[in-house]
């Protein structure tokens, strides 16, 4: 067996030689080294390969007009129903960190709202950024409080700290 192994080579015509262009007429790949005479992609500083490129004409990125504005610093908001928050204890306080570890908050938000779907039965004191009208309420209804955490001016701007 190991014999046969010893003796086993690749095909043959698999290992080729790098191909050295413009070295020479002989070579088969001289003087224009296989790229034609003149022309665009004749050229080192040719841009015919360039993704997008359009032959010279005004691109089609460049002729669509800008319009909006995209933030670079998106607040990341952390969106939890009062029906998901039924779950836990009664007379619970719960705030961002606690949602995190119940796996109802994903990631590393830097707000925290709580939105109006479903039903809450029990008193909770819950602290967020954030409460829709209808989740105030359903809170309120069920005995419990919403504290709102005041941000600092620097992070409701959107910019980072």
């Amino acid at each position: 067996m190991a014999d046969r192994l010893a003796k086993i080579s690749a095909p043959v015509g698999a290992n080729t030689k790098k191909t050295r262009v413009g070295r020479g007429v002989g070579s088969g790949l001289g003087k224009t080294s296989g790229r034609g005479q003149k022309g665009q992609k004749a050229r080192s500083t040719g841009q015919a390969g360039r993704l997008w490129f359009e032959g010279g004409q005004t691109p089609l990125m460049r002729r669509i007009p800008k319009r909006g504005f995209r933030n670079p610093f998106p607040a990341k908001v952390a969106e939890v129903n009062i029906g998901d928050l039924d779950s836990f204890d009664a007379g619970a306080a719960v705030d961002l960190e606690i949602l995190k570890e119940a796996g109802l908050v994903k990631g590393r938000p830097d707000r925290l709202k709580i939105l109006g779907v479903g039903d809450l039965t029990k008193k909770l004191t819950i602290r967020a950024h954030g409460f829709s009208k209808s989740a105030k309420e359903k809170i309120e209804k069920a005995g419990g409080s919403a504290v709102v955490i005041e941000l600092p001016k620097a992070e409701e701007a959107g910019t980072p700290a």
